[in-house]
Order: C-alpha cells, then structure tokens, then sequence
C-alpha cells in the first residue's frame, strides 16, 4: 500500500519520540566510533562494525566497494531510489577535547605511517545519523516504497572516496538513485537545527604544485644569478590578479598559497622554489580560467625573467584529488526543507550561505545524467556554548579543531529525524 504526503507526514510525526528508544544504543555507538577512529583508505573496522549492523537491519550489504566501502541496499516495493551517504574517515590530529571518550588513537595511515587520529570533522556523528535513519527507515516501511541505498563511504578526506566508489561501480553494479542525499554536522550551529543552501553549497577544491627553478649562486652577486624566490614573490602577486582582474565580480573564487619554500641560508640564492596552492570555485568555468591563468603567469614571469624553456617554472594541478563543487538542486533543496521543516519545526530550519569549503558528495551528482543530489548542515553545539561565546566574543573551535567536540545527543537525534523525513518524503514524491 502507497500512503500519500500527508498520511506519511503524519505517521513520520512519530519519529522522534520513537528514536528516544534507541537513543542510547546510538550514544554509545557514537562515543565508540568517536573514541576509535580510522585515517582516510584505512577504515576496516569502522566498515566492518557499521556493515554488521545495516545486515541485521535486513539491508543487502556489499563491502569493499571502492577499497573500505560499504553499499546497503533494502528493496520495499515500487518507487524512486533515494541514496544516503556518510563518510568514514577520521583526521591525524592530537585530540584535545577533555572528554570522557576522547580518542587516543594511534592509527597507521595509507603509507603505513603511524599518525594520531581524531574525528574532528565528524565523521562520527555521520555515521550513527546513518545507522539511526536505516533504523527508523525499517520501523517505518509502511509508510514508503521504493528503494533505500544507503552507502558509507572513505577518504573523504582526501576528496578521494565518492570517485573510488563510482570507479567501482556504484551506479552499475546497485540501483541507480533518482536521488541523493547525504549531511554535515556545522560548528557554527545549534544542535537542533538544520541549515539549508540551494544552489553552490560547497566548492571545487583543487591543489597545485609549482616548482620555480633558477640559477643559484653567491647572494652578494645577484647579477649573476635568476633568483627564484625573487620570481616565486612576483608569482604570489600576480596571482591574486586572477581573482580581482579576471574573475568576474558576480563569481568567487579563493586562490591561496599555503606553503613556500626555497633557500637555506642568508647568503646563498637558492636555484629552487616550492610553492603549493589550494584554489576554489564554484563554477566550473572559473575553475578552469584560475588554473589556465596560473599557468600563463608562472611561464610569462619565467620568461620575462630570462629564463631558458629548460628553466621555466613547473605548475602541476593534482587532478587526483580534486574535489568538485556541491550543487544542491534547488527544487529538491525546496521539497527537503519543508519535509524537515515539519519534522523538526520550521523555525529550526535555517537559510544558510555557501562556503568555500570542500566536500566530495558533489561527485555523485555529476555523473552523466546527472543526479539531483542535496547535502544539508547539521548544527553540533550546544546552544548555551553558542550563546555565551555570542556574549563574550568567543570564537569557537571550527571542523578540523583538535577542540571540536560535537553536542552529540541532540545533534543526533536532529540528524535522524531530518535525513528521515527528507527520505520518506522522496520516497512519496510520485504517490
């Protein structure tokens, strides 16, 4: 039996006060995942542990997709397909937190290189939202039909993850989803509240590496010497050109260098210089201008300053690691925030910015045709903390923050009650 928008919405009005009876099975897998975590392509465990619990859930689990992977599928009649994400992967920083369950963890990296390890982006959040919306997706199979596919992806981190798994055959070898769905807990926010962005929600993220070559010597005889830190500072300048001269006011685009290195001691001109850059965009046109220009300035200096094509400066753009933009199709951004909105409350639903940060779910939307695809951010603290550091200037540990420690009961069970209300919603759309 097909139930309609509304008898769904209001059966779905049950959903939060019944996950209060799994509440605290998902707290503690919460402060377990947060207290063991894995390095991007190294997420066996963590795989494994959430692969067991979608398989007594009744999902049909496949592992190792794209390397750590994990495909849940669960079949419930006639209707769309709407696939949910979460990322695995913690980060190598020393946690400082002071809580009890703080990680500890010395993990190995991809080279084999022991690294400490925290979730301090929360990724641990991510994951039990996830095992918390299968939970109440089967509770609630009255009341949908269609196809659910869930996925828990890797190395998110490293914008690596959601290509690995599509190279895998993720649209091949499971249903193909009509649409996707994926969140982000939010250091900015409130737990209890969910933040919407139609549109650009998060930026392409590329990486480039440029070697400036010279010809060193004496630093008392710079005539007879091409100094590559000399030609390394124009190319810093010039750079910031692209965005203010070639990029049109209507458009954003970041261009930072975050590293330069070259030299080792006062009185000796160095004959190389690294320097490495992260850029940012939303569209893609930007993002290739920015690229092509960098090039065209690092070879015009080069040139200009005599330098034989031998000895011209070296831009390597690191295509693998490129993550492309989050496009939140506006029409279902719409259709999700209203399903949320009469979960959670409407006035807990809040109109949000996009940012410049990255986040590779936007790969799965891009393939060709493309998929509507929607990633909401999930406030993560508690709103007192928010209020006090409102009160007196405090700023806030950010993602990434070795001081990032989520609200998690609240964030929790706000994650599961949205990302379920937005699936079911999907799932009726065509009732």
């Amino acid at each position: 039996m097909r139930f309609s928008k509304k008898m769904a919405a209001a059966l779905l009005a049950t959903t939060l006060l019944s996950t209060g009876a799994h509440a605290e099975d998902l707290n503690k897998l919460y402060r377990y995942l947060h207290a063991n975590p894995e390095l991007s392509l190294m997420e066996t465990k963590t795989a494994s542990l959430l692969a067991g619990k979608l398989k007594k859930l009744g999902f049909e689990v496949t592992e190792h997709v794209g390397g750590t992977g994990v495909v849940a599928v669960m079949k419930n009649g006639v209707g769309p397909t709407v696939m949910i994400r979460a990322d695995m992967d913690g980060l190598p920083v020393v946690e400082q937190t002071g809580v009890a369950y703080a990680s500890s963890a010395i993990a190995p990296n991809r080279d084999g290189i022991e690294k400490p390890a925290m979730h301090a982006c929360g990724h641990d959040i991510h994951m039990t939202v996830h095992i918390g919306t299968a939970e109440r997706m089967v509770a609630e199979k009255a009341n949908w039909s269609g196809t659910l596919v869930m996925i828990l992806q890797p190395a998110e981190e490293l914008g690596l993850g959601a290509g690995m798994m599509l190279d895998d055959g993720l649209f091949e070898r499971f249903p193909r989803p009509d649409y996707n769905l994926a969140l982000h807990d939010n250091s900015t926010m409130a737990s209890g509240t969910v933040g919407i962005v139609p549109g650009y929600a998060l930026a392409n993220v590329d990486s480039v590496d440029i070697t400036v070559r010279g010809l060193g010597g004496h630093g008392a005889y710079p005539h007879t010497t091409k100094d590559p830190i000399v030609l390394a500072s124009q190319m810093v300048g010039a750079f910031q050109t692209i965005i203010s001269r070639e990029t049109s006011p209507l458009d954003s685009a970041v261009l930072t260098v975050g590293s330069i290195h070259g030299g080792t001691k006062h009185n000796i001109i160095s004959d190389e210089v690294k320097l490495q850059l992260t850029l940012r965009s939303y569209k893609d046109e930007v993002r290739m201008n920015t690229i092509n220009s960098i090039k065209r300035i690092a070879n015009g200096l080069g040139r200009a300053a005599g330098l034989p094509d031998d000895k011209l400066p070296l831009v390597t753009v690191r295509d693998a690691e490129f993550t492309p933009a989050t496009y939140n199709n506006p029409e279902l951004a719409n259709t999700v925030k209203l399903a949320i909105g009469a979960q959670i409350g409407a006035d807990n639903v809040i109109d949000m910015q996009p940012v410049m940060g990255g986040e590779d779910f936007g790969a799965y939307g891009r393939v060709d045709p493309k998929i509507p695809s929607f990633l909401f951010w999930l406030g993560a603290v508690d709103p007192d903390v928010i209020a006090a550091a409102k009160k007196d200037g405090t700023i806030l540990p950010s993602l990434h923050s070795p001081f990032f420690a989520p609200d998690y009961q609240p964030t929790i069970e706000t994650g599961v009650a949205a990302m379920t209300a937005a699936a079911i919603d999907l799932m009726n759309a065509k009732s």
